[in-house]
């Protein structure tokens, strides 16, 4: 096998983009935005480019903005496949009135476009949004069910009284925030920021998004952590009209493949991987050094060698200095099994404090997971090295995992309160220390109110007798695209990369929910996949999630002690009132003399949440939140 083939991040060097596109599709990735209103009013169109400039980063190949009365469509595009064709907002020649606006890609657009044009229609380019109008024209609102991909949607129809529709794919792998006004106003984004660019959107936060962010470090719901945004759940479609209360409905799923029982899980994951790593421009694999990382590696080298292209890229990230937890020695050996180019991304931890506020200004929502910081990092380092797309192993611990976190559900004794012990497992921070640092005001105002954590619990109770099931459904369902998915979203496109995930295709999904629960203990199927694909060391490796050693960086010296220190002040958490900074201190304190990850977690759960609520209060003034 051909020697690992290192580069450091200040070496990473811009790839030939003519020689990695293993096979052409067409299609347009990027952001989209628009509004809908009684009147005949046109949106003003200083607003309308304030808002596209808030999620610019993430389209960065063209914009354009269409508007009438009462109504506006905008895309912002980065272009992934066919870059001289698709232009957005798609329109059809032939059916003036209705206009379709499309983040992300449509996999099955081909095979559509040959039925649409059995029917008539004519297509100006091989775009897949382009067949969108034609679409909605033939199928109406139930246009979505027909999709395969990765997509938020949205198509605007006037040709009688206006109507919109919006759709996201069933995993949620691309977010949409809408808000509705007192006056009806209908305003809908990709990202928060620029949704909060409108005249009209509040940014609010809601008084129990700090307990939301303690007890599950990020919303978990389609309620957002700011008052009247909420995101589109996955599978769904809302259907507006003007000045009235969006219509929302949730899409049956997809009839099952015959042959998925027949099917390994390698073989799943292997169609998934070569789907999505056709493209124009040059596509990369994250390589963590985990066995779900692994196996996306291993599968796209596969393909990339019986495709006759170059081997893939894989990009690694770690850390400047001597750091716990690092995974480099595991992530080279993947390289050199599957023969791909590898790059190891040093991260300076000096570097850290900054990259929080720009983290925390894309994400747009409160995130406590430090692993959001490592994958800003990581998403920055491939568009350096010339790459826009990237191949990643996230969702497989949601679909195949049983870790630590599902285990009450699945072991512990059936009159346990095992729902509040998963959810537990969830939290930056336990319940009963989240009771010993709130104030009595804040305790007693979640008490009435009821905690994100206590909705969790009966959702899953009332999920009946099936625990296991019961999880499994509600991680698929919020967990995953609440937590993981909008994180990739809103950080790969942060750097105009686009995170493509093979587990998180719905065959993947179903091949998953139909395995036996031995497969799924210790993610076995998943070890069993790479048995013939990876070295034994990374296959029975105990899991390691990707992260950031956040306790070490918050003990005494470490490079994150001093901004958390200063967002965790006496005189900011007395001006929010919501916990004691007395108990605060305490926490901070004991971190310092006996370091532990409980501990270190809570205090960059709190500080995250002072940070975002202090950024998100500045988004009302118009300003570039792209680095």
């Amino acid at each position: 096998m051909s020697p690992v083939r290192h580069s450091q991040v200040s070496l990473l060097h811009i790839v030939d983009r003519s020689t990695h596109a293993w096979e052409a599709e067409a299609s347009g990735m990027g952001r989209i935005f628009g509004s809908l209103a009684a009147g005949a009013a046109e949106p003003d169109p200083a607003e309308l480019a304030a808002v596209s400039a808030r999620q610019r980063h993430g389209g960065p190949d063209g914009h354009q903005v269409l508007r009438g009365p009462g109504w506006a469509l905008g895309c912002d595009r980065l272009a992934v496949s066919d870059p001289r064709g698709g232009r957005q907002p798609y329109r059809l020649a032939h059916l003036p009135g209705v206009v379709a606006v499309l983040g992300g890609e449509i996999y099955n657009h081909a095979e559509l476009r040959r039925e649409l044009a059995a029917r008539g229609h004519r297509f100006p380019d091989l775009c897949d949004g382009t067949l969108l109008p034609a679409l909605y024209a033939e199928y109406g609102t139930g246009f979505a069910r027909r999709l395969d991909g990765m997509f938020a949607v949205a198509v605007l129809d006037v040709r009688a009284a206006p109507r919109l529709v919006l759709a996201v794919d069933p995993m949620g792998g691309r977010p949409l925030h809408y808000h509705q006004g007192a006056d009806g106003a209908f305003r809908f984004a990709s990202e928060i920021p620029a949704l909060l660019a409108f005249d009209g959107v509040r940014a609010a936060p809601r008084a129990d998004s700090l307990d939301t962010v303690l007890a599950l470090r990020t919303p978990i719901s389609a309620r957002t952590a700011l008052e009247g945004i909420s995101a589109l759940p996955p599978g769904a479609t809302a259907v507006v009209h003007p000045g009235r209360p969006a219509a929302l409905r949730r899409r049956p799923p997809a009839p099952e493949d015959p042959e998925r029982g027949r099917r390994s899980t390698a073989d799943v994951l292997r169609r998934e991987v070569r789907r999505l790593a056709r493209a124009d421009v040059p596509v990369c694999v994250l390589t963590s050094g985990g066995l779900a990382s692994g196996l996306v590696t291993a599968l796209a080298a596969e393909y990339a060698r019986e495709a006759g292209a170059p081997a893939p890229h894989g990009f690694h990230l770690g850390y400047r200095g001597r750091w716990p937890g690092g995974e480099a020695a595991y992530a080279r050996a993947v390289a050199r099994h599957t023969r791909t180019v590898h790059h190891e991304v040093a991260l300076d931890p000096a570097e850290l404090g900054s990259l929080l506020t720009l983290t925390t200004r894309h994400l747009g929502q409160p995130d406590a997971d430090p692993a959001a910081l490592s994958t800003y990092a990581l998403f920055r380092a491939v568009r350096r090295a010339g790459y826009s797309v990237a191949l990643t192993g996230d969702g497989a611990d949601e679909l195949f995992g049983a870790d630590a976190r599902t285990r009450p559900a699945g072991t512990g004794p059936f009159t346990a309160d095992w729902a509040a012990a998963y959810t537990d497992g969830l939290a930056a921070a336990p319940r009963l220390l989240r009771e010993y640092l709130y104030t009595p005001d804040y305790r007693a105002f979640i008490e009435e109110e009821g905690s994100a954590a206590d909705r969790v619990e009966r959702e899953l109770r009332s999920a009946g007798g099936d625990r296991l099931a019961a999880v499994a459904a509600f991680e698929g369902r919020w967990r995953l695209p609440s937590r993981h998915l909008r994180r990739l979203d809103h950080l790969g496109m942060a750097s105009a990369v686009e995170a493509r995930t093979p587990f998180c295709r719905p065959s993947v999904a179903a091949h998953a929910r139909a395995l036996p629960p031995r497969l799924l203990q210790d993610r076995r199927a998943l070890a069993e996949a790479g048995r013939e694909l990876l070295p034994k060391a990374v296959r029975r490796r105990p899991r390691q999630p990707f992260a950031l050693p956040v306790t070490a960086m918050l003990a005494p010296g470490g490079p994150l002690l001093e901004p958390v220190r200063e967002l965790l002040s006496a005189e900011r958490l007395a001006r929010a009132g919501q916990v004691r900074p007395d108990r605060v201190r305490t926490l901070l304190a004991r971190q310092l003399e006996r370091p532990s990850d409980r501990d270190a977690l809570a205090l960059w759960a709190l500080a995250t949440h002072e940070l975002w609520t202090e950024v998100v209060r500045g988004m009302r003034v118009p300003a570039d939140c792209a680095a």
